[in-house]
């Protein structure tokens, strides 16, 4: 990995995953292994084991690897006398609902608190509402309250796009011009983290091109595939202490191969997935209410019954 950061012209970063080098390299018949991290790396370790938790997310998974070892190695070349490059961590995460946007943000913020970046590590969770006030001055109180309260560790501001949509005489243009003052003037006291949908965070960013340089860590999260949904399912109803049928697993898989293809970007993913199992469990509740004798096995099954999805036009 001797290539794994580069500049673009806007001034953000590219974490290049598995991609060609520019120089010429020697192609060896036989893989080197991989040496397994020291016990010095027992923070990655810790992080790594809580992400391998999660369906899918690969890339995100291996993003993380290369920020750990890009903060490593460079407080590595400090103590070795040699420039150490001042690191900016403010981050974009690009994705639809429901792809594990606050989850990963949460992880950061533990990584970043074990890493001595953070003293704290925690994440205060926000939304425009919480950002944008009702008259002058009070969008820029708002937004200094949030961040007092982040101090130490992570502001995760979701659907960030919302900020810039109610052009320059909107309140949402001093939340920014306010968050972006403090990532100057705090830049190491805290981090920002700017979520939503890919489509809305490019206009958002293309509304302040200013603003892109100083975000030099960007995330995409994909939507999960039906057999990760699938997989995400069964672990909520592992936890939960349920089966499902066999019947009832074929028609929630035909469910949300449809209804993930109809609904495109506004599909919330696992979000969708968590709200069809609380419902069947539900709907399993009233079918068992007027049973007399209830044992283990019928308590804890779910089954094609218990799983009822709207009409197709109400989707």
């Amino acid at each position: 990995m001797s290539e794994p950061i580069r500049m673009k012209n806007n001034g953000q970063i590219s974490i290049m995953l598995n991609v060609n080098k520019r120089e010429k390299i020697k192609v060896q018949n036989k893989p080197i292994p991989s040496k397994p991290l020291s016990h010095e790396h027992a923070v990655l370790n810790e992080i790594e084991n809580e992400m391998n938790t999660l369906v899918g997310m690969e890339q995100i998974k291996k993003m993380m690897k290369e920020v750990y070892a890009w903060i490593y190695i460079n407080k590595k070349r400090e103590e070795a006398g040699l420039k150490a490059g001042q690191q900016v961590l403010h981050m974009m995460f690009k994705g639809n609902p429901g792809t594990g946007k606050t989850t990963v943000a949460r992880l950061i913020g533990k990584l970043f608190q074990k890493m001595d970046v953070l003293p704290k590590g925690h994440l205060i969770e926000a939304e425009r509402a919480d950002l944008v006030g009702e008259y002058i001055g009070h969008t820029a109180q708002k937004t200094r309250d949030l961040i007092k309260k982040a101090t130490g560790g992570i502001l995760f501001v979701d659907e960030a796009y919302s900020l810039g949509r109610g052009g320059e005489k909107d309140f949402g243009k001093e939340a920014i011009d306010t968050l972006v003052k403090h990532m100057e003037d705090k830049q190491n006291e805290f981090i920002l983290i700017l979520a939503g949908y890919s489509r809305e965070m490019d206009y958002f960013l293309s509304l302040n091109p200013g603003l892109q340089s100083r975000f030099p860590l960007v995330f995409h999260f994909p939507d999960y595939t039906v057999n990760e949904l699938m997989e995400i399912g069964k672990r909520m109803l592992d936890e939960k202490e349920y089966t499902i049928s066999k019947d009832a697993e074929t028609k929630l898989k035909d469910h949300l191969l449809y209804v993930r293809g109809i609904k495109g970007d506004t599909f919330s993913n696992g979000r969708y997935v968590r709200n069809v199992i609380e419902k069947a469990i539900r709907a399993q509740a009233m079918r068992l209410l007027n049973e007399h004798h209830l044992e283990r096995t019928a308590l804890s099954s779910l089954i094609s019954e218990d799983f009822i999805f709207p009409e197709t036009n109400m989707i």
